[in-house]
């Protein structure tokens, strides 16, 4: 037994937290508020209005495989803010973010295929989207210790290919880095896929 039912001065904080800059597989579920602007896009009931009249996304981000996996993290993904741009820019960076990891684009990349694949049809698009997020640790109203996700990994991460998964799927090669001692076993890339987008070949 590893501690008496009568004192628990010895049992462990339940803090809970995930570290900070820890990498992990997510899938967002949004949470609907029932909100809807269709002059801003805003269709499907999936955005939330708030008390002060921000407007955003509740998200739920569960990881998906690791050490954490089935771990929830809540975060809110700014839309509109009456105090000014800086939460909904925010929102956009990381919904940008997202797409590029989803998809497997390089934030660099400028291409058609790349601008497309940061197009979505609509917030139906990111439910149940996954991609890779740095965890971080934020406070919530009580000023109590939270994770968060602020930010997506994107393929120009050295990690991203190992923690997405994708390096045994597609013939996936990441970005150049320093060449390995042994260089590993050139798998063949694979055909064009007909009918499938040029970000999903």
């Amino acid at each position: 037994m590893s501690g008496l039912w009568n004192d628990f001065n010895d049992a462990q904080s339940n803090t809970n937290l995930i570290p900070k800059g820890t990498l992990a597989k997510v899938r967002l579920t949004i949470r609907p508020g029932g909100f809807d602007d269709p002059s801003q896009g805003w269709t499907g009931g999936y955005a939330t209005r708030g008390s002060t009249g921000a407007v955003y996304l509740n998200g739920e981000f569960t990881v998906t495989e690791g050490a954490y996996a089935r771990r929830k993290i809540f975060t809110l993904i700014g839309l509109y803010s009456p105090k000014g741009p800086d939460w909904a820019n925010m929102g956009r960076s990381l919904v940008r973010g997202m797409l590029n990891s989803a998809r497997g684009i390089s934030d660099k990349d400028q291409s058609p295929q790349a601008q497309a694949a940061r197009r979505i049809n609509g917030f139906a698009d990111l439910d149940g989207i996954e991609f890779i997020a740095r965890i971080d640790v934020g406070s919530d109203a009580m000023g109590e210790e939270k994770n968060e996700i602020r930010a997506a990994v994107t393929p120009d991460h050295r990690d991203y290919a190992q923690v997405m998964g994708l390096a045994a799927q597609h013939g996936y090669q990441p970005p150049a880095q320093t060449a390995p001692q042994q260089a590993p076993v050139q798998q063949p890339a694979a055909a064009p896929v007909p009918g499938r987008p040029a970000w999903a070949q």
